[in-house]
């Protein structure tokens, strides 16, 4: 029998911030009303597909200087830092050397809001942070789910690969966020936010850093 291995493989890290409902709402209080200001904080040159149910902001969401934007720039830098000193094997005075480069912002989406595939250029990881899901129709299942693009789902399928099974699989990984939880994932990954069909808000921060070594 054939020895089978994951050779290539794509690195994820899941994490949740724990107790997290007091600076959800905060943040969400505060997403609310710079939505509300309008341009002044909207994204000025958007460029991946999407509709007027999605706001985007301006990409220096971790310059503000209210304690909830602090917090939560806190949880998602640290954790990151984390999962590359891991998957880099740095030990603690290396990683102590870490510079990170951050943009980041949020999404505010209403119903029928979606953001089409893309990636992010010029980053080596990206992360997306759920402040509220909103409250999805039961008739959609997939409703506002992250989706993560496959890589490989664009080559020859035939029976001979079309049914691998996990980590081999050729479907796209789709998850539907829950308030507190954050995604890490290499920038190049291409994915998408599917329509969403529910009552509230889906409401996330995205982040894209650059890494340097002191």
């Amino acid at each position: 029998m054939a020895q089978i291995n994951p050779i290539f493989s794509v690195p994820f890290a899941f994490d949740q911030l724990e107790d997290c409902a007091s600076v959800n709402q905060a943040l969400r209080d505060l997403f609310i009303r710079r939505e509300a200001m309008g341009s002044r904080f909207a994204n000025p040159q958007p460029y991946t597909p999407r509709n007027k149910e999605l706001f985007e902001s301006h990409f220096d969401l971790f310059n503000w200087p209210e304690a909830c934007v602090a917090q939560l720039k806190e949880f998602c830098l640290s954790r990151l830092l984390g999962v590359v000193a891991e998957i880099n094997g740095y030990d603690n005075a290396k990683a102590s050397r870490l510079h990170i480069a951050t943009d980041a912002w949020f999404h505010i989406t209403r119903r029928g809001g979606f953001f089409g595939v893309h990636n992010h250029p010029m980053a080596s990881w990206s992360g997306v942070y759920c402040v509220s899901s909103g409250e999805n129709d039961a008739d959609q299942p997939d409703s506002g789910k992250l989706s993560f693009i496959n890589p490989m789902a664009q080559m020859y399928l035939d029976a001979g690969n079309s049914f691998q099974k996990f980590p081999f699989q050729n479907g796209n990984y789709a998850i539907a966020l829950k308030p507190g939880q954050l995604v890490l994932f290499p920038s190049w990954v291409q994915h998408q936010v599917m329509p969403f069909f529910g009552e509230g808000e889906r409401i996330t921060v995205a982040m894209n850093c650059a890494i340097t070594l002191r």
